[in-house]
């Protein structure tokens, strides 16, 4: 299936996560801090960290580690 990440598309995997879907594609920036704009990416894949939180089919704050990919949804990250 194919979803989209900042407009780029990614090939997942059924019931594959988003966070496991832009890995497995070569996306390691996921979003930037919104303060100090630090680099964030995958961290600890469990739903504990919350680095990988992004926009998700207009829903913020979505852990990309928890949220299995769908057919077209529409990811999007912060970025400065």
């Amino acid at each position: 299936m194919i979803f989209y990440f900042e407009g780029k598309e990614i090939q997942a995997q059924q019931g594959q996560t988003v966070g496991a879907a832009l890995l497995e594609n070569g996306v390691r920036l996921l979003r930037h801090t919104r303060f100090d704009s630090k680099p964030r990416g995958m961290f600890c894949g469990i739903g504990v960290c919350f680095d990988c939180v992004l926009t998700i089919d207009g829903l913020s704050n979505q852990r990309a580690c928890l949220i299995e990919a769908t057919e077209g949804m529409k990811v999007e990250g912060s970025h400065p």
